[in-house]
């Protein structure tokens, strides 16, 4: 299967032409009219310094049901006993870093480049791509963050500096994906560590259904908040 040549025109081409590896189409640019078109077609850039922008469509994909979220004894005691405060949209920027930084990765390599940190930026501020932070003790112990169109979230990264922080937004995220009812947090390509965690892959007519069934639903494009109390302490005030 052929790998397309984006042009200036604001298209992709259909994502079941993708090749066996997910890779869909090269070039284009990462402004926002291009990317929300990119995600509600379920395509997504991902590419390292040196190359041109890569699209991708991977089939399987791997999703995350928001009320399938698997919370081990362990998680569940951590979050009964507070060690975390968890927030959303309170510092996006740090959690971006911290996700390109996360395990060495600046040095040894890292998809997140500047160009994509201020792209999902830009992407913030008009209120499509949101974040979720874990404190400890003030300080930032992990997030994620992610892209919401309609009832789907696309996850993009999420970082971790203390044992299950990055799991703790990620069970406070679920919890409130599921009082929104979103249809699906999209988990992109699989691994093991999400698949511990209650994803699973499912064919691209599965995920077409999904995603369709999302986009019908309206954008949040306010500053995200907790409409309950996350698991943890509850948040105090907020940051900058």
């Amino acid at each position: 299967m052929p790998v397309f040549q984006l042009t200036d025109d604001l298209l992709f081409p259909p994502p079941r032409l993708a090749r066996e590896d997910g890779l869909l189409a090269v070039g284009g640019d990462l402004t926002p009219e291009r990317l929300i078109l990119a995600y509600s077609q379920g395509i997504f850039p991902w590419y390292a310094a040196g190359e041109p922008i890569l699209w991708w469509s991977p089939a399987p994909r791997l999703i995350l049901l928001p009320g399938e979220f698997h919370c081990s004894r362990r998680l569940s005691r951590q979050l009964r006993q507070g060690l975390f405060e968890v927030t959303m949209d309170t510092a996006f920027a740090q959690v971006v870093e911290g996700c390109a930084n996360a395990g060495g990765r600046r040095k040894s390599g890292t998809w997140i480049l500047p160009e994509m940190a201020e792209a999902y930026g830009v992407l913030h501020e008009l209120g499509f791509a949101h974040s979720v932070e874990c404190w400890q003790n003030g300080e930032l112990a992990g997030g994620l963050y992610g892209v919401a169109l309609g009832g789907v979230f696309f996850g993009e990264s999420m970082f971790s500096r203390a044992a299950n922080s990055s799991k703790a937004a990620l069970a406070a995220l679920c919890g409130q994906l599921v009082r929104w009812r979103f249809t699906c947090l999209d988990c992109q390509m699989h691994t093991p560590h999400l698949e511990r965690l209650g994803a699973r892959e499912i064919d691209r007519e599965a995920f077409e259904e999904l995603l369709d069934a999302g986009l019908a639903r309206p954008t949040r494009r306010s500053r995200w908040q907790f409409d309950a109390a996350p698991p943890g302490r509850t948040p105090g005030r907020e940051r900058a």
